[in-house]
């Protein structure tokens, strides 16, 4: 005999699966942003077959030479292909992003859980030390970080992180505090099962979706921080092949080679985008009261 309580939820389920699919179908902007991260990501993983020369290779006979169809892209002040050089740096930006979110989620998230499950002093507390970071302009902490660990890569990632968590301390403490009354917690509570696992079985698995939409969000400007940092000189150095490297290598020679510069500006522009468009869209599908969860 057919349980109707499975039937109904798998019908719900079904349903779900429906509106969702029908969403993304119908969202030109997110099948748009999707179409363009996918191809960046395609490009990233698959750049040794994609791309034609070298993207490191000194050739002093072709610098400075403009876009052809031997240079797509042109080349720059050493003779590097330009073409090469920026699909190379998808992969740099993507780790970056990839990097700082996962450090920025990693601190923030068991903060704000902690804060949000036990309030009280507990809360004041952690939530006291996170203001201290959000206290500081945006680009103004990762730059003081950056400049006083040194100047790389790593040190711009960890930088950016550390600026990056209180957001998703806040975040995931409002969500914990809008289920942790609930009654499925209370049941747990009851049954004397431990805080610790109350917290990360119950609680952080009832929460997670304003921080994931929050991380799907923040992927692009987490890649132009880094591009800025590295174009202010505290970021990438060389031989790192970055996007915002190459615009801060390149501003020098801009007004005479505009394409040294004005395709990796372009990558940035249409990578961030991409990720914004893809964003908008998923806090539109997990989001009930926007009508693509229900």
């Amino acid at each position: 005999m057919t349980n109707p309580g499975l039937t109904q939820s798998g019908l719900l389920s079904a349903r779900r699966r429906a509106i969702t699919w029908h969403f993304i179908i119908n969202n030109k902007l997110f099948v748009l942003g999707a179409t363009l991260f996918f191809t960046i990501l395609f490009a990233a993983i698959f750049a040794p077959a994609i791309v034609p020369y070298d993207p490191s290779a000194i050739n002093f006979p072709d610098k400075l030479v403009g876009p052809s169809l031997a240079h797509l892209m042109g080349t720059d002040d050493l003779g590097r292909d330009i073409f090469s050089r920026v699909v190379y740096g998808a992969r740099t930006s993507l780790i970056v992003g990839c990097t700082v979110l996962a450090l920025a989620m990693l601190v923030g998230v068991p903060i704000g859980l902690a804060a949000g499950y036990f309030g009280g002093k507990i809360d004041q507390v952690l939530m006291r030390v996170t203001d201290i970071f959000l206290a500081f302009p945006p680009m103004l902490l990762p730059i003081a970080i950056t400049a006083a660990l040194g100047a790389s890569l790593m040190n711009a990632m960890i930088a950016l992180a550390i600026s990056w968590f209180p957001w998703y301390a806040r975040i995931m403490r409002s969500s914990v505090m809008s289920v942790r009354n609930n009654l499925f917690i209370s049941a747990a509570q009851t049954m004397g099962i431990s805080n610790l696992k109350i917290m990360f079985r119950h609680a952080l698995p009832n929460s997670w979706t304003p921080s994931l939409v929050q991380g799907s969000m923040d992927f692009g400007y987490t890649i132009l921080a880094a591009a800025s940092l590295s174009f202010i000189g505290i970021g990438a150095k060389p031989p790192a092949i970055e996007w915002g490297l190459m615009v801060a290598l390149s501003r020098s020679k801009f007004l005479d080679y505009w394409w040294t510069a004005a395709f990796p500006g372009l990558a940035i522009f249409v990578t961030v985008l991409a990720v914004n468009l893809v964003g908008d869209g998923l806090r539109d599908i997990l989001d009930p009261k926007r009508g693509g969860g229900e």
